[in-house]
């Protein structure tokens, strides 16, 4: 999946935009970036950007919308193969989150624009601008509503409530943990081979992703 180009549409002068607005967001937050720092970066000068984009807002939205598009796509594909070959029977929940998470994993361990992105996305939950939460209902919603079912079915002594928020951890979790080591290393003092995290973090990961959306249920007096 080519993570650069969602259409053949998209100019370079796009492309310098965003790639320099995805390193600034991800580094900075989006309120903090300006799009002086933007400009300078990518090499351009405002009129480029308010023309391409119109906005600093769309400008975000456009960032977001050029990984999750593809990624999402891919999800419902996975997803509905997965449900063909089980022939009308339950997932069995390994699968489901394969099928949901495996994506960003894979495009994590691609390419350093890949972690950059997913870094990008860990914002998105601490810094829920207007612009930003527009986005993700717009994209995760169909998505997030066809994997709650795939679930519900696979874990049907789970309420659905409970799946939503376990859902919602699931998807802090891989965020963080896919953006890079710095932080494991400050907080621990313990070095680490960053290749050899970057190779095991797949199933590390998946087995804490499985074991968190298994685990009993909290005693908080749920309903439905």
């Amino acid at each position: 999946m080519d993570m650069r180009r969602s259409s053949d549409s998209v100019s370079d002068t796009q492309l310098r935009i965003m790639d320099a607005a995805q390193s600034l967001f991800a580094a900075h937050g989006f309120e903090a970036t300006s799009m002086r720092m933007i400009t300078t970066t990518a090499g351009v000068n405002l009129a480029a950007v308010n023309y391409h984009f119109g906005s600093k807002d769309a400008l975000v939205q456009a960032v977001l919308r050029r990984h999750l598009v593809p990624l999402n796509a891919q999800r419902m594909a996975d997803l509905d193969e997965a449900e063909r070959r089980a022939a009308g029977a339950p997932l069995k929940a390994h699968v489901i989150v394969e099928c949901f998470f495996g994506g960003s994993l894979r495009m994590a361990s691609a390419s350093e624009q890949g972690r950059e992105f997913m870094r990008l996305l860990g914002r998105t939950f601490t810094e829920p601008l207007p612009a930003v939460r527009r986005c993700l209902a717009q994209e995760y919603g169909p998505v997030v509503a066809r994997y709650r079912d795939a679930f519900s079915r696979a874990l049907p002594a789970v309420p659905l409530q409970e799946i939503v928020w376990r859902l919602h951890f699931m998807f802090g979790a891989t965020s963080y943990a896919v953006s890079g080591i710095d932080t494991l290393q400050a907080l621990t003092g313990v070095e680490v081979d960053e290749a050899q995290a970057m190779r095991d973090l797949t199933p590390r990961l998946m087995s804490f992703l499985l074991g968190g959306l298994r685990a009993p249920l909290p005693d908080i007096g749920m309903t439905g």
